[in-house]
Parts: structure tokens; C-alpha cells; sequence
């Protein structure tokens, strides 16, 4: 589990197969050290698709980026949604019954069987249009902007499509049920907040293993608004801080560094890129001030409850925050400009009493509200209404089956 999306789905699938017959059925990449098969411990059926996709930006990808460049779907949807997958997908829903469907992702939405009689939910996660429009305004390689600008126009018209097909609408953020709403009426939506494992982000050493003097970003280096972050703090604010500070250092800790991001390592002994790590919590640990300068945002936000668990000082961009129930200067510092982020990067750094206060109010609003299990009541709830909703139950209805399709 090496993204935000990954680590939410799971930790929700899981929670909720603790209370009821849970069955799941994901397609995928195709790859070594597969671990999908762990979910038969608690799902009470589990179908896996793996495929075979051409490694991203490959030539073969390229290819098959052209082939599709007239038609009417997304590149990102389409090279999952195969016939074969959607073929696999209706036989088990043929075979069994079910009380609701949830399309896990907008990206799955083509495999969904809408034509049948039980609720349909759809999860959506991000809103992924605003997503590749985002990438479209910030790219400077013309190549990429022209298929952002395509990516962008098409997922718009099939985000609108499937969220007028589905029976309910799940968002991560009430700023996305906002955007939604514009679509679909506001009381076919609900909103599943972001949650975090609290037991396993614990605050309890931190203070002792704390480095003021260092700065930690964690995610996933492949995806394109971390790596945008990233770049962008480097070449912006981190030598704003530096002016002050010039001993600070920057940890960026995540999969799959791209050569640019490397490149920053590279050129500055000052700033060290980990690849992938088996725990991230040792970093967090030793943050002094943990930063997500992201531009480009969407989804989970999962990285910020982490930090906040761990009872880290955390300062972010609006975008970088987006959606989360967070107050600036009570649980969370926010600034959108290169000099403000700097400025209160260097405030946190120079006052150990702040960044203990921040830090604790930081933890305490995530500890007390957004643990997954109480995350998962508000999904559970919200799935039953649907079903009875649909006309199929009472008011003594429990949920007896969900099948979550889901790209992982």
C-alpha cells in the first residue's frame, strides 16, 4: 500500500468486512510480489484481474495513447477498463447476489454492469477532471500539456456521465460534493472524510527523535503533483529558508523518484531522496516541520493525517490541504505563496513551543474524529441508506453484501 488511494481503500474494505460479507473484485497492473491474494483473510470472495499495461511513458503506452486519441474516453480509464475485465466482473455479479455495488474510483466506472437492478454507488475519491485540468494549467512540456488538455475534456464528460448514473455519489471532501453538486443533486451525495491509522501513526516518541533543523514531504515521487511539489519547493522556498537557515534540510520520502527529483539530491547534499522505505515512520519522526507545497491537488490528503497523527507541525498549500477539516494557526499552518510557506516554515523551525502546540492540536483532532473505524461508520450508514433508498429493505435492514470494484 504505497499510495493515498491504495491505503484508503483497503483500510475501508477492511473495516467494513469486519461487519458484513464484503466481496471485491480488482484489476490492476500486472506485477512481481503480488499481495492481493492477503484480502481472502477477510473479504468473503476475492476476484483479481491483473493485466498486462505497458510501463508508463513507454513506447508501447505512446502507441496505445494514439490509438485512442479519437475516441471519446479517457487514455487513463480506458487501458484498464479492457472488454475481458468488464467480461469477469458480470459473471460474478450474475453468479451471486448483492445488495449494493460500489464502483471504488471514477477510473472503474466503465466495467460497471449500471443496467442492474441493485443500488449503485460510486466512490470517487478525486475529482479527476479538476485534476488534469490542474495538470494542463502548470505543465511547461507542450507534448504533455496537449494530452492533459485531452485527458481533462474527456474525463469531464465521463465524470458527469457515471455520476448521473449512479443511484448514491461518495467524495472525499465536502469541497468535491460542492463541485458535484453542480451535477447531481447535493442529497444524492455524501462525504467519507479522510481517516488514518491511528495506533499505527502514534506521537509518542516524536519529540524525542525530532531534528528541527529538517524538513520531511512524503508520497508517492511518480505522481505527477508531488513530483510538481517538490520541484517546486526546491527551487522556490527552500532557498527563501535558506537565507535564514542555511543548515536546513530536506527529506523526500517515496516511491519511484523520478530522475528530476533525484536530479535535486544530486546537485544539494542538503536534500535526500529515499526511494521507497519499508516504514515511513522514522521520517516523519525526525521532522522538525513536515511540508506539502503541492500545487496540483485531489483525493485523500492521507499524507497530512499521518503527519498529524504522529503529532507533526504541518504546513501546507491550500491545494496541498484541500478539503481536509483543518484551521489554519489551530491544527495547521497554510500559505500559497513561496515567502509566506518560507516564512512560516522558519517560524515553526526557530519555536519549539509552537511546533509542540501545533503539533498536539494536530493529533487530538484526528485521534478523536477520523480514526478508520469511525471513518467506516459513516460509509457503513450511508451504504444501508442506499439499499433502503432502493426500495429493497426496512427499517431493520442490514447491509448483507457489497461488491467494490477497485483499481489498485
Amino acid at each position: 500500500m504505497d499510495t493515498g488511494g491504495k491505503i484508503r481503500s483497503y483500510s475501508l474494505l477492511r473495516e467494513l468486512a469486519r461487519r458484513h460479507n464484503v466481496s471485491v473484485f480488482t484489476f490492476y497492473p500486472a506485477h512481481a510480489n503480488d499481495k492481493h491474494d492477503e484480502l481472502r483473510a477477510f473479504c468473503s470472495k476475492v476476484v483479481l484481474q491483473p493485466l498486462a499495461l505497458p510501463a508508463r511513458a513507454s513506447i508501447p503506452d505512446m502507441l496505445a495513447y494514439a490509438k485512442n486519441v479519437f475516441r471519446p474516453i479517457p487514455y487513463s480509464m480506458i487501458k484498464y477498463c479492457r472488454p475481458e475485465v468488464g467480461m469477469r466482473l458480470r459473471e460474478l455479479l450474475t453468479s451471486e447476489s448483492y445488495d449494493a455495488i460500489v464502483c471504488d474510483f471514477l477510473l472503474t466506472s466503465a466495467v460497471i454492469p449500471w443496467e442492474l437492478p441493485c443500488p449503485k454507488i460510486l466512490f470517487t475519491h478525486n475529482v479527476e477532471a479538476v485534476i488534469w485540468e490542474r495538470h494542463w494549467r502548470v505543465s511547461r512540456n507542450p507534448f504533455f500539456k496537449l494530452i492533459s488538455w485531452r485527458e481533462y475534456r474527456t474525463m469531464a464528460r465521463v465524470e458527469r456521465k457515471y455520476l448521473r448514473k449512479a443511484d448514491h455519489v461518495l467524495t472525499v471532501s465536502d469541497s468535491d460534493r460542492h463541485f458535484f453538486s453542480q451535477v447531481v443533486a447535493s442529497d444524492k451525495i455524501t462525504t467519507i472524510p479522510t481517516g488514518v491509522d491511528v495506533e499505527y501513526f502514534s506521537a509518542a516518541s516524536t519529540m524525542d527523535s525530532e531534528q528541527p533543523g529538517t524538513l520531511v514531504f512524503t508520497g508517492s515521487m511518480d505522481w505527477l503533483p508531488n513530483e510538481d511539489a517538490i520541484l517546486y519547493f526546491a527551487d522556490k522556498i527552500l532557498p527563501v529558508i535558506r537565507e535564514r537557515m542555511p543548515g536546513v534540510k530536506l527529506r523526500v520520502v517515496g516511491r519511484r523518484p523520478t530522475q528530476r527529483v533525484q536530479a535535486l539530491a544530486t546537485g544539494d547534499s542538503g536534500i535526500e531522496v529515499t526511494g521507497t522505505v519499508p516504514d515511513i515512520r522514522p521520517y516523519l519522526e525526525t521532522a522538525g516541520v513536515y511540508v506539502v507545497p503541492l500545487r496540483i491537488g485531489g483525493g485523500t490528503r492521507i499524507k497530512i493525517f499521518e503527519a498529524m497523527a504522529m503529532g507533526k507541525a504541518v504546513v501546507s498549500t491550500s491545494i496541498g490541504a484541500e478539503g481536509l477539516p483543518v484551521t489554519h494557526g489551530k491544527n495547521i499552518m497554510l500559505a500559497d505563496d513561496p515567502k509566506g510557506f518560507a516564512a512560516l516554515v522558519l517560524c515553526l523551525l526557530t519555536d519549539a513551543q509552537e511546533r509542540r502546540r501545533l503539533g498536539t492540536a494536530a493529533r487530538q483532532l484526528v485521534a478523536k474524529q477520523y480514526s478508520w473505524s469511525a471513518v467506516t461508520d459513516v460509509l457503513e450508514s450511508t451504504l444501508i441508506e442506499a439499499v433502503r433508498n432502493h426500495g429493497r429493505g426496512d427499517k431493520d435492514l442490514e447491509l448483507c453484501g457489497a461488491a467494490i470494484a477497485e483499481r489498485q
